[in-house]
């Protein structure tokens, strides 16, 4: 560091880029657990994972809420560092410890316990369509979420939604998102119906002859993830019955589901999730594990994975060079996976209430879904 008043000594914002690096290396280990929960843990140990979870949460907030931060941070902003981009650093500390002293320490346990057993409850529910089963652990959880979006507005100054919202993209408010939302409203409106004739009226052959083997599935996605950047020295591909990215920018860990009758999900799916890996692959490593080194946020974060599955990978050259690659892996003929083809199944416009699967044209109305004034009478 370049900050040392005294040659030898340690200053406060040495201690303070210390305690953020073991704060990260929890965050670390609760981002695997969490991994291994979704992808290979067996269902006995879900009380088990919510107590590590909880208890890893608990020990992380009570590490950055202790007033020694405070008192660091108060004697850093005094004599900040020189170097611009510590100097941002120190901002984004002092913004993680307003926000965890805003939040008790139960609570926090509290909504990463019940995170974990409602997610544990829902597997089950999605596999038998009963939303039923899930209703009363979700109605917890999001009482546990509206208790912890009040208190964060209360000393942020912000409504509970906007304390909300400014957890997943800092410094974006729902004053702002509303008028976004509003003009793709009226595109839906004007254009969908429009998008859908002209589709059914010059819809090709889709591609291929389903089976669509899933070890060979798995094969070709690997393949594709590699051929887009993700290295696999760094990183694994499992599955999951909900398609995700985690684990560390060193230790990436992506997911997805297999669909034998339909290829098209599977590859989509990784390249969506390879695209959150190569976003956080690419985090400056001289910055690792302090907060100006993390991601800038889920809008970021998502506009890098969506660059890689709805635009690059549905693009003419793309499908040009992947119809080879799908006769080889499926054992069938080229012809059968020619551009128009792929073209026809992979921007094929379709309403659904499958995000991970939606097209170019109605994937934003799934987050819409759930705003104050949904898209009800256009969906």
């Amino acid at each position: 560091m370049n900050d040392l008043s005294i040659e030898g000594a340690v200053t406060p914002y040495q201690r303070l880029t210390s305690r953020f690096e073991r704060l990260a290396i929890i965050d670390e280990a609760s981002a695997m657990l969490g991994w291994d929960q979704a992808a290979v843990m067996p269902e006995g140990g879900a009380a088990a994972r919510g107590d590590q979870l909880a208890t890893l949460a608990g020990v992380a907030h009570g590490m950055l809420a202790a007033p020694e931060v405070e008192e660091d941070l108060a004697a850093a902003e005094i004599a900040p560092p020189a170097d611009r981009v510590e100097r941002r650093n120190l901002a984004l500390m002092r913004r993680a410890y307003r926000r965890a002293t805003a939040v008790p320490a139960d609570l926090v346990e509290a909504v990463a316990r019940e995170s974990a057993a409602c997610e544990t409850v829902w597997r089950g529910a999605r596999r038998d369509a009963d939303f039923a089963a899930v209703r009363p652990r979700l109605e917890v959880l999001l009482g546990l979420i509206r208790e912890q979006a009040a208190a964060l507005g209360a000393t942020l100054g912000l409504s509970p939604y906007d304390a909300l919202i400014d957890s997943y993209q800092p410094g974006i408010t729902a004053a702002e998102i509303e008028p976004v939302f509003d003009r793709y409203e009226a595109f839906l409106r004007d254009h969908l119906a429009t998008v859908e004739a002209r589709q059914a009226g010059r819809m090709a052959g889709l591609p291929g002859t389903p089976p669509f083997a899933e070890a060979a599935q798995e094969a070709l996605c690997r393949r594709l993830a590699e051929r887009v950047g993700l290295d696999f020295r760094g990183a694994r591909l499992d599955r999951s019955l909900h398609p995700f990215c985690g684990g560390t920018p060193t230790d990436i860990r992506i997911t997805t589901r297999y669909d034998e009758a339909d290829f098209a999900s599977a590859l989509m799916g990784v390249l969506h999730e390879a695209g959150h890996g190569l976003y956080e692959a690419g985090l400056p490593r001289a910055r690792a594990r302090q907060p100006v080194g993390a991601a800038a946020g889920m809008a970021v974060h998502e506009s890098q994975s969506l660059i890689v599955e709805l635009q690059a990978a549905r693009s003419d050259p793309f499908l040009r060079w992947l119809g080879p690659q799908l006769a080889a892996a499926f054992g069938q003929a080229p012809a059968d996976f020619a551009p128009d083809r792929l073209a026809a199944r992979l921007r094929r416009v379709e309403r659904s209430f499958i995000r991970v699967e939606a097209d170019e044209v109605t994937y934003p109305a799934h987050v819409i879904m759930g705003w104050p004034a949904p898209l009800v009478a256009i969906w």
